[in-house]
């Protein structure tokens, strides 16, 4: 019971936040307007901070350019992000939600093989992460300070992997192609441990993109073996 309730945890990660709500009277609140164009103004920091990022690198980007980009001054800027990690960890949110997306539509996916399946997740999200590697690679780079703020929202980005995963390795348990003892919430994450590993090489350059896949499917081929039905 206690593993099932872990899973159920997990896979609730995975789901969408719900979206803003208007109040049960219908009426409009007050700062609504502010709300507006609170989002508004991020969404243009956002996007000048991606022309950026790509032109420049992510390293060589500074606030105060992207402010510029952006239409506004350096002190309006701050009032929306507080780091240029946050506008990354909004980047990879994004591609992480495009994965999911289409990983989700394809025709038949909840018929195939569960190592079919993980892996095809895996690959939609190295094709993704691949276009930007600067992103994979500051995103890496900021999980080696626990304490940052921004280190917490990239964990927080793994763990809802973690969920997909798990909902993934779940429906196979149940479908009788894993061993029933296997603690699929332990698989899944030591699955995204596995292809974090595989990407710090490649973020180095000791990998290359075929490389990493490679690696990583060759590490999730060797797990399934010790967790397969027999």
């Amino acid at each position: 019971m206690c593993r099932d309730l872990k899973i159920c945890e997990a896979v609730r990660i995975v789901g969408e936040q719900a979206p803003f709500s208007a109040p049960a009277s219908g009426g409009l609140r007050p700062d609504d307007g502010r709300l507006l164009r609170g989002r508004r103004s991020r969404a243009r920091i956002r996007e000048a901070a991606r022309g950026l990022f790509r032109e420049r690198g992510f390293d060589a980007t500074t606030l105060r350019a992207i402010a510029a980009r952006a239409g506004m001054g350096a002190s309006s800027l701050y009032r929306h992000i507080r780091s240029k990690e946050e506008l990354l960890v909004d980047e990879l949110h994004e591609l992480q939600t495009e994965a999911w997306h289409r990983f989700r539509i394809q025709e038949n996916r909840s018929q195939k093989p569960t190592l079919e399946q993980l892996n095809c997740f895996l690959d939609v999200e190295h094709n993704l992460l691949a276009r930007d590697r600067d992103f994979t690679t500051i995103a890496l780079r900021a999980t080696t300070h626990p304490n940052a703020r921004v280190a917490r929202q990239v964990f927080a980005l793994q763990d809802r992997t973690v969920g997909l995963l798990t909902e993934i390795l779940q429906q196979g348990r149940t479908r009788g192609e894993l061993d029933r003892g296997v603690d699929v919430l332990g698989v899944a994450r030591t699955i995204a441990h596995t292809t974090n590993g595989a990407r710090i090489a490649w973020a180095n350059g000791l990998l290359d993109s075929d490389d990493c896949r490679a690696a990583v499917q060759t590490a999730v081929q060797l797990l399934f073996q010790g967790i397969t039905q027999r």
